[in-house]
């Protein structure tokens, strides 16, 4: 790669740009970071200021009861909480905050901060899973599948997540890459008339076609913001194996790509999450897989093109 590359215009963002990066909680994003992401995005024009790791160690776990069936509550609440404050502040200036993600309870977040700023961005979420069960449908009470019913306002209201504003509306999100979704998601997705691309359309239409598609719904004339929350799990296991949650038959490199470098050309990207990197749960080459694969993505949603 050749510092040449010219950092493309942006609708959105002042020059020169600046991205801001942050880490979530666990220690799998501090490995993209080891990795030299922070140099490869300076070398496609941008101005990078690193947020540092220890944000929310402040926060005590231990003793949090669930709520019903709500796991870790009060602590993931936090932490959102946190999250939201700290990307809405970057919005704020004009920067574009890049999340390493923790798991997707933080979309949660990273989200509301941009809404904080944007209030008329939408979003692209690309994931294997909906994310979108509420304290009511929810089997196993994992909150990192439910960030989205939260960001709706959908479900039952939980007191500890109160502070959570349901600023996003059921037009304004789109999923790509869905394959594991559960019963009651299905029926949330349909109810609120939520757009949703599951790996049938990609098989039946294209990636290229998809996007295009996913974008004419939620952002028709190409001119509202985007927040872009990319789950590695959307990928394929075989492309990106240390993953909390993989699911067979995924996307593949080049389709994770495509959508990355499809959502840059808009020039309408405001925030990105790459969520789920998890280096813990593989073996190191598993890991070291999935990290280059998170690295990647990033660069391609922040301007890398392949000439």
């Amino acid at each position: 790669m050749t510092s040449h590359i010219e950092s493309s215009v942006s609708r959105f963002l002042p020059d020169p740009k600046t991205v801001a990066a942050k880490l979530g909680v666990d220690k799998g994003p501090i490995h993209l970071v080891e990795a030299g992401l922070p140099k490869q995005l300076a070398e496609l024009g941008w101005k990078v200021q690193f947020d540092g790791h220890h944000q929310f160690e402040e926060i005590p776990t231990e003793d949090d009861p669930p709520i019903g069936k709500l796991k870790n509550p009060r602590s993931v609440s936090r932490v959102c909480q946190a999250v939201a404050k700290v990307v809405g502040d970057h919005a704020k200036k004009g920067q574009l905050p890049l999340t390493l993600g923790g798991d997707h309870s933080l979309a949660m977040g990273t989200i509301s901060g941009t809404l904080e700023k944007y209030p008329d961005a939408c979003v692209i979420w690309v994931d294997a899973h909906a994310d979108i069960n509420t304290a009511e449908t929810t089997d196993s009470g994992n909150i990192h599948g439910m960030p989205a019913s939260f960001l709706l306002g959908i479900g039952p209201k939980v007191e500890e997540f109160s502070w959570v504003k349901p600023l996003l509306k059921p037009h304004r999100i789109v999923y790509i890459g869905l394959r594991d979704v559960d019963q009651g998601e299905r029926r949330i997705l349909r109810e609120h008339g939520i757009k949703a691309f599951s790996m049938h359309e990609v098989d039946k239409y294209g990636i290229g076609r998809v996007v295009e598609m996913a974008l004419d719904h939620v952002n028709p004339g190409r001119k509202l913001p985007i927040h872009l929350s990319f789950d590695v799990d959307a990928l394929d296991p075989s492309v990106a194996p240390s993953t909390g949650t993989p699911v067979r038959g995924g996307l593949t490199f080049r389709e994770g790509h495509y959508i990355c470098e499809a959502v840059y050309e808009t020039g309408c990207l405001v925030a990105l999450d790459i969520m789920e990197v998890n280096p813990s749960l593989a073996d190191s080459e598993s890991a070291k897989q999935t990290v280059a694969v998170g690295c990647s993505l990033a660069r391609s949603a922040l301007g890398e093109t392949l000439l």
